[in-house]
């Protein structure tokens, strides 16, 4: 599976209190997303206000889409959702 990650600007998802960003899966588009719980919890956001929110993402992108792309390969390329717990469990 060839997984890479657009250097696009994430987008707030209000309702989910989260950060969505795009991965390219064998060239088709899937949607992951992390957490405003995860991005206070382990990168250092200040809240969940979105600006806090994407300075944390901007600050440690390279360790959220390893992250992800870890997951995207234990679930075979389907959507995902990075939530604080996986970091808890995955360092």
């Amino acid at each position: 599976m060839n997984i890479s990650f657009p250097s696009c600007a994430p987008e707030y998802c209000a309702p989910d209190l989260a950060l969505q960003f795009p991965a390219l899966v064998d060239d088709r588009l899937v949607e992951c997303s992390i957490t405003a719980e995860a991005l206070e919890d382990h990168f250092g956001a200040r809240s969940s206000r979105e600006e806090d929110l994407v300075d944390a993402f901007i600050a440690h992108r390279a360790e959220i889409v390893l992250a992800a792309q870890r997951l995207l390969n234990e679930v075979g390329g389907k959507p995902v959702i990075l939530h604080s717990g996986y970091f808890r469990f995955c360092n």
